[in-house]
């Protein structure tokens, strides 16, 4: 069954388990039906691309998806790992908030 992600385009995460646990990146795309995430600069791999009319072949490092368990959304405040909630602000608006500091994420 699909759950419903709390990380979007552009959060800023940091790895909590695995081979680059401890680096932070911003969220590149996210992959709700797979439960994945990709992250910039984190889980780089090593390609063999082949040569096409406007790349140039040969060996190149990019980024792999990432699951979505293996990252936690980076507190605003403190920097360190946090869980996200869901709270209605006195406007009617539905946002998201750090629950570690109590920080409003969404702006």
């Amino acid at each position: 069954m699909q759950r419903k992600l709390k990380l979007k385009k552009g959060d800023r995460v940091i790895v909590i388990t695995g081979r680059d646990k401890g680096k932070t990146g911003d969220v590149l795309r996210v992959y709700p039906k797979e439960n994945l995430v990709l992250v910039q600069g984190v889980n780089v791999v090593k390609r063999h691309q082949a040569q096409t009319a406007n790349q140039q072949g040969g060996i190149i490092s990019k980024e792999a998806r990432l699951d979505v368990s293996n990252v936690a959304h980076v507190d605003p405040k403190e920097g360190k790992p946090t869980r996200i909630g869901y709270k209605n602000l006195k406007d009617g608006r539905k946002v998201r908030f750090a629950k570690r500091s109590g920080e409003v994420i969404d702006v």
